[in-house]
Parts: structure tokens; C-alpha cells; sequence
């Protein structure tokens, strides 16, 4: 553990929980080609941020064009010491830019049903929250694998194979929420370039945040290796809920994991925003491999 002045960990990692190079084979697998799009749409490319190296040696995502599209916005923000008004500014900054209360000014012209003009990147927030199955969360799983080429393994049943049964019924959820809306996708862009910001101004000195991950039936997780002594490599779906709480996590799950996840591969959290996600120490992360800890087990 790296402690700076004010004695909070640069790294909460525990000694052993993420260590080794990524290399293919043995214990330190790569993350498998069918897990991931041979491009993405920002920095880093898909084998590098869904890797092991990354958990443990991290490095900032960036999503194409977005800082220089969205300068005011960050300019402002630079401009604003409290969280709270930040959070304000930005809300008021989404609403404005993507016409979120005026579709009209969009181009809605009363031919199109006005609820999807309505959907918002709130909407697929709170779908996700409510049901992780749902059509936003096939819009959330979408955006993950367009923005950041990692594949989703998991919507209601496994996705092994593109252009499955399986696969169709995912894609055409996910058509379907983004049917008739307006820039979801770029905003979902956005509030993910905004949680990066807040994250740098809260955490300056952390890289890292130790979450609780409740699971059932772990021995359908994708598992590339384990060591029998609680330590596994295993696949995560693209998009996965985390707690910050682990007596948290244990409501929703047999067994908890927990897990160091980079700053970088959180899309969101409950308190980003006022009211976004009703449940409490909530952590949207984005998937890959990760090195885990069992650290409960029925």
C-alpha cells in the first residue's frame, strides 16, 4: 500500500489480490479475442484496457473528440469548487446541449412517439438499476462495446457467439433503445467523461477503489483461473453493479468477490448526480479481466 500525506491509499490493494504480467496462458491469461472488437473509440485499445496489466497499472480512457467538443463545459467545472453545484452545472448543461426537455428544437416533428425522443442517459441509468436485463441496459451493454470494444457476455442468458439466438435478442434490444432518441449514446458519453472528472477531483491520489461484487452460482462465471485458495482471473460482462459496501453486496449474492477496480473503468456511481441511482454505494463498472477475491462463501 502507497499512503500519501493525508494517509488515504493511493492503492487499496492487498498484497497478492493483483499481481503478474498479462501474458497469455497460465496464470496470467490475455483477454480472450472473442471478448472483444478488433476497435473501439478511444485511447486505448481493447486488449490493453480490458487486460490484467491494466487493473493493476491503469491509465486514463478517453473517449474520441469528446474534451474538445465539450470545452465549455469543463471549463466551467474548473471554475467550480463545490461538488454539489458542480453536479448543477452539469445537469443543467445536458438538459440544454441535448434538448432533453424542448425535442422539437432537436427536430422532433409529432411523427415520432415523444417518449423516445424523451429517453435520456437518466433513463438508462435507472433501467439498468431496475433491472439489468432490460432494454437501457442493452443500450448501456451497447455503448460499452462500441466506446471501449469489450464484448457483453451476459443479457437474460449467456452471449457466446455472435449472431446467435441469443446475440439477436440482445441487439435488437438495443436497437430498440435507441430508436428515436437523441445523441443517448453521446450523452452516455458524456456523463462517463463527467464521472472521470469528478473521480480526478474527489481521488486525486487514488487509482484504485476496493468494491463488492454479490454473485450466485459463481461457477457460471467465466473463470480462467483459479488458484483454490480464494484468488481467481475471471471475465466480467461488459457492464457489472459493484458496492462499495460489502455487507452491501452480500444482499445480492451467495458469495461476494471483491475486487480492485481502476478509477478509469467506473462509468458512474450513486452519488455522481443527485437521485440517479436510488440504491445506495452503488458503482457502475466497466468489464474485462479482473484478478478477485472470494472473500464470502456459502
Amino acid at each position: 500500500m502507497v499512503a500519501n500525506s493525508g494517509n488515504d491509499p493511493v492503492y487499496d490493494i492487498e498484497g497478492g489480490l493483483c499481481r503478474g504480467p498479462d501474458k497469455p496462458g497460465g496464470e496470467h491469461p490475455a483477454l480472450p479475442r472473442h471478448a472483444r472488437l478488433p476497435i473501439n473509440r478511444c485511447n486505448l485499445p481493447p486488449a490493453i484496457l480490458g487486460g490484467l496489466t491494466f487493473q493493476v497499472h491503469p491509465a486514463a480512457l478517453e473517449l474520441d473528440g469528446l474534451g474538445n467538443l465539450h470545452k465549455p463545459l469543463f471549463a466551467l467545472l474548473d471554475d467550480t469548487d463545490d461538488a454539489t453545484l458542480r453536479a448543477a452545472h452539469f445537469g443543467r448543461y445536458m438538459e440544454h446541449h441535448f434538448h432533453l426537455s424542448t425535442p422539437e428544437d432537436a427536430g422532433f416533428d409529432g411523427g415520432q412517439k415523444k417518449s423516445r425522443l424523451r429517453a435520456s442517459y437518466l433513463r438508462v441509468v435507472r433501467g439498468w438499476a431496475f433491472d439489468a436485463e432490460s432494454r437501457e441496459a442493452a443500450v448501456l451493454k451497447g455503448w460499452v462495446e462500441s466506446r471501449f470494444g469489450l464484448s457483453p457476455r451476459y443479457h437474460g442468458e449467456p452471449l457466446r457467439e455472435p449472431g446467435s439466438a441469443a446475440w439477436q435478442r440482445y441487439v435488437a434490444m438495443r436497437a430498440a433503445g435507441l430508436y428515436a432518441t437523441n445523441g443517448l449514446e453521446e450523452q452516455l458519453d458524456l456523463l462517463y467523461a463527467y464521472c472521470q472528472y469528478e473521480l480526478a477531483r474527489q481521488f486525486p491520489q487514488r487509482s484504485h477503489l476496493r468494491l463488492y461484487r454479490g454473485v450466485n452460482r459463481l461457477v457460471e462465471h467465466e473463470t480462467l483461473s483459479d488458484n483454490g485458495q480464494g484468488e481467481r482471473i475471471v471475465l466480467l460482462n461488459n457492464v457489472n453493479s459493484f458496492s462499495r459496501s460489502r455487507e452491501r453486496a452480500g444482499e445480492f449474492g451467495d458469495d461476494v468477490l471483491a475486487v480492485d477496480v481502476p478509477l478509469a473503468k467506473l462509468a458512474f456511481f450513486h452519488s455522481l448526480l443527485p437521485g440517479m441511482l436510488r440504491a445506495e454505494d452503488e458503482y457502475v463498472v466497466i468489464g474485462g479481466l479482473y484478478r478477485v477475491r472470494l472473500v464470502r462463501e456459502v
